[in-house]
């Protein structure tokens, strides 16, 4: 059985993260992707490294698999032309160039709706298409910075921390797939395309949640509390003898029995902690009491102990602890794709399991231009127009 999302076309010239993220969910799913670059290969992340295997970029390799590649030169009217043809019939079309980049080189949605109706049609952007902001351009980093996120992560000592991975980058691409399937499930009923205006910014500011919401409600402006939560106490890091445990009690159910298993119940009876409020208020008080208490065992007896009595905790695992993790195992969260290039490579699996139409690794992450053939071909293009386009250096 084919993917669940076989049988629809997406023209894929993003590059980086957010875009490439996007689509990789959508090939996983079964789409057939045909990832464009300039010849030779512009995704800058083909040269991000170390490290490399092989010489292949482990980052291009992170968020490249199940896709087709070809090489177009869009800064020629050929070029331009190629994506056209292809667009006539594409079910999605999605890029990340600057805004009013695709409208100079009428490969705009207005422009390609023309050819084909039924396009959806994905623009992701650092700030999106409209307001004051419209033409700067995009990073996870400074999008991180400017919309908040960097100001409540950390703590006081450390000053401003930016998120470990480029998470900006990854929700925007979540986000742009979701808007994709919803545009292709609405096309059923209207049988009309539409457009999608995705920007980082947009994303950043919705990922703060509940924070949001605090300071919303309330006017405070959210200070940085480290590994704290703003509304629940104790719900944090904590010291044990030989090193941090999360303890992340939510009611007072849970912090009367962990204060059994410390030994010590009168705790939960105190007025200061009895209720989340009042332990919330009292936080660093609490705090100094509980690692007074947690000093006695290692954070892997602790950890046992706390399991037993369903109290929510865990440990802070390295990366090789992570992927030696036999959940991580059983769930196929590491898999393995032969690369002409770079050889047998490790990559993250797909956390989307589907009972019938499941996530398949049929393609290896592709080399830049591997498909210019075989797409083009397939689009109507002889093996002499192919030639001739390469050797005009189009593709």
């Amino acid at each position: 059985m084919g993917g669940a999302l076989e049988g629809v076309k997406v023209l894929d010239l993003t590059r980086v993260l957010a875009g490439p993220h996007c689509t990789m969910i959508l090939a996983d799913l079964g789409a057939d992707v045909i990832k464009v670059e300039g010849p030779g290969g512009s995704d800058e992340t083909r040269s991000w490294g170390p490290p490399f295997q092989n010489g292949v970029s482990a980052y291009y390799l992170c968020a490249n698999r199940n896709k087709r590649s070809i090489t177009v030169n869009l800064k020629t009217e050929e070029g331009r032309e190629i994506i056209r043809t292809l667009a006539k019939e594409a079910d999605v079309l999605i890029h990340n160039f600057k805004t009013g980049s695709m409208e100079k080189w009428l490969l705009d949605y207005d422009s390609l709706k023309k050819i084909n109706p039924q396009l959806v049609y994905c623009s992701i952007t650092g700030f999106g298409e409209t307001g004051p902001f419209r033409h700067l351009p995009g990073y996870d980093y400074i999008i991180q910075g400017m919309s908040g996120l960097m100001s409540i992560t950390g703590s006081e000592e450390s000053g401003p921390i930016k998120i470990g991975v480029a998470m900006v980058d990854l929700l925007t691409g979540l986000y742009s797939a979701i808007s994709i399937e919803a545009a292709l499930y609405e096309r059923e009923k209207s049988g009309q395309g539409q457009k999608i205006d995705m920007s980082l910014m947009d994303t950043a500011v919705s990922s703060l949640a509940n924070v949001a919401s605090n300071y919303l409600i309330s006017g405070n402006v959210p200070r940085r509390i480290g590994n704290d939560h703003p509304n629940i106490v104790p719900y944090s890091t904590f010291k044990a003898l030989d090193g941090e445990l999360i303890i992340a009690v939510g009611n007072n159910r849970q912090f009367a029995t962990l204060c059994d298993v410390l030994g010590y119940r009168e705790l939960a009876e105190d007025e200061k902690f009895r209720t989340n409020e009042a332990r919330v208020k009292n936080k660093e008080e609490l705090t100094r009491v509980l690692e007074n208490l947690l000093q006695v065992k290692s954070a892997d007896e602790w950890m046992e102990l706390f399991s037993e009595k369903n109290i929510p905790c865990g440990p802070i695992h390295s990366m090789d602890q992570v992927f030696e993790n036999p959940q991580v195992t059983a769930r196929e969260m590491v898999v393995q794709v032969d690369h002409p290039e770079a050889g047998l490579v490790k990559l993250v699996g797909s956390p989307i399991k589907l009972s019938r139409t499941k996530v398949k690794m049929e393609r290896h992450p592709p080399m830049a231009g591997e498909h210019n053939s075989e797409v083009l071909q397939q689009a109507g293009f002889s093996l002499e127009e192919i030639a001739q386009l390469k050797e005009n250096k189009i593709i």
